[in-house]
């Protein structure tokens, strides 16, 4: 990431655009850290997911606090075809082992395990995937199941909500980004030892890339989430409906890399007034950091908007704008004078 001195404009080095066929039916690069939609193709058109899905089912079991607890399969393992950790009725296996397996082999048989261990029934679980999806911003899904299965029940989402939940998931759970990046896992259960590898091609194979899940069925086409980072910049790519997913994932992130960079704009630890008055006595909270291309760049202003009547609390802020439109605003506080005591006035 690179840093600039707070200034009303701010000019940085030109870079070059990649030109490629995106192959996908609907697609979206997201900036993790921001939220910003860098590049969307029908990003709002809803499509099957497939077992994307299950980054939904993970988020869920991973934020229930129970990933210690030691979990024994039932009947609902019976019933599962499909990819599969292949768990046995009977077998006791860890939650976190189970989100593993549900991550890296896109086990279905272990999606419908969370799902019961968790809620007691599937229904109950897709009733609090709905919730979560629609704590997120999720708009446009619909989830059914807790696999992505869609012979019997469908789920429907879009790219873009999709990014908000993988967006969600990296930036607020530790646990996932770290599943989700793992490239061997090995589990030993009293039953058997299993050994798993990511089904995420790129993992292995793109050096930017720092996790993902993958999905299919006939009916839904090849879909994949990913993230990858580059000298700070974090992003989040889905594509739905893609024949050439792995090619494609790589050649949008390229892409996105080639014409953004992650510049802090304001930094806390380094900010100041160029006042006599308020020198030394003004802060802000928070630094900013935000993704830019080239001629955004040229376009993009810092304005700091004070009261200087305002003696205590906060005193104004600081406006970020684009194209004249503010993308960010940041308060801007003053310093509380310490009184002095009594005793050292003396």
């Amino acid at each position: 990431m690179k840093k600039l001195v707070l200034a009303f404009l701010l000019f940085f080095t030109p870079t070059s655009v990649l030109a490629f066929s995106d192959t996908a039916k609907s697609s979206i690069v997201m900036d993790i850290d921001s939220g910003r939609i860098l590049y969307q193709k029908n990003a709002n058109e809803k499509r099957l997911i497939a077992s994307i899905t299950k980054i939904m089912t993970a988020t869920l079991a991973l934020e229930s606090g129970k990933l210690k607890e030691q979990v024994t399969a039932g009947e609902e393992v019976l019933k599962m075809y499909g990819t599969s950790i292949y768990i046995q009725k009977g077998e006791t296996m860890s939650l976190q082992d189970l989100v593993y397996g549900l991550m890296l082999r896109s086990g279905n048989d272990a999606a419908v395990v969370i799902a019961n261990c968790l809620a007691g029934t599937e229904e109950n679980f897709v009733k609090e995937m709905n919730q979560k999806a629609k704590e997120i911003g999720m708009k446009n899904t619909i989830f059914e199941n807790s696999h992505g299965l869609d012979e019997e029940t469908q789920n429907y989402s879009t790219a873009k909500d999709m990014a908000l939940l993988n967006r969600y998931a990296y930036k607020n759970l530790k646990k996932y980004r770290e599943i989700s990046g793992t490239y061997k896992h090995i589990v030993k259960t009293e039953d058997k030892t299993y050994l798993w590898y990511n089904r995420n091609k790129l993992l292995n194979s793109y050096e930017y890339c720092t996790g993902g899940k993958n999905g299919y069925t006939p009916s839904a086409g090849k879909t994949l989430v990913t993230t990858a980072e580059k000298d700070g910049l974090r992003i989040t790519t889905v594509t739905l409906a893609d024949n050439n997913e792995y090619e494609n994932h790589k050649n949008l992130d390229e892409m996105v890399f080639d014409q953004y960079s992650l510049y802090q704009i304001i930094d806390k630890d380094n900010f100041s007034i160029s006042s006599d008055q308020l020198k030394g006595t003004a802060y802000i909270k928070e630094s900013f950091s935000y993704p830019l291309t080239e001629e955004e760049a040229d376009n993009t202003k810092v304005i700091a908007q004070m009261d200087p009547t305002i003696q205590t609390g906060k005193i104004g802020n600081i406006s970020i704008q684009l194209y004249n439109k503010e993308i960010k605003r940041i308060p801007i506080y003053l310093k509380e004078k310490k009184k002095k005591s009594f005793f050292k006035f003396f």
